[in-house]
């Protein structure tokens, strides 16, 4: 028996919503990733991008444990010196509340091409409302 491997012709993708209220942001980040990845799949080949599309909703509406509200930064540099900006979980949430999910998905998936192409599959909002109800999206309920 020879071992299967997937292609780019032959991957079936779906589309999953995700609710992030009340959720931690770290488990969520695990399986959403888990799920671009397409390791959910019996078919997964690690060097083909296999992943389904995810919909994230309710993004400012995700929690955090312990002090990480305040503890938590989030770094930014332009490459010019002096340039270093620091901000943490709390103003993050307020001012870009989607940028926290997308920023702890996008480091859990390979730091290479592949994983560029998985991360465009990633779909972030933080209110209930999105523009994907054409492609009739499957409920993802996560565990935990």
């Amino acid at each position: 028996m020879k071992t299967y491997m997937a292609n780019n012709q032959t991957v079936e993708r779906k589309w999953f919503v995700v609710d992030a209220k009340g959720q931690t942001l770290g488990r969520l980040s695990t399986e959403v990733a888990a799920i671009l990845r397409g390791k959910h799949k019996p078919t997964f080949t690690p060097h083909v991008d296999c992943g389904d599309h995810v919909i994230v909703i309710n993004a400012k509406d995700i929690q955090l444990t312990g002090k990480k509200w305040q503890q938590k930064k989030y770094y930014s540099h332009s490459q010019y010196p002096g340039s270093l900006k620091e901000v943490n979980a709390e103003t993050m949430n307020k001012n870009h509340p989607n940028r926290m999910i997308e920023l702890a998905v996008k480091g859990m998936l390979p730091h290479n091409k592949l994983g560029r192409k998985m991360f465009k599959k990633l779909y972030v909002y933080d209110s209930e409302n999105h523009p994907h109800q054409a492609q009739k999206p499957e409920v993802l309920e996560l565990k935990g």
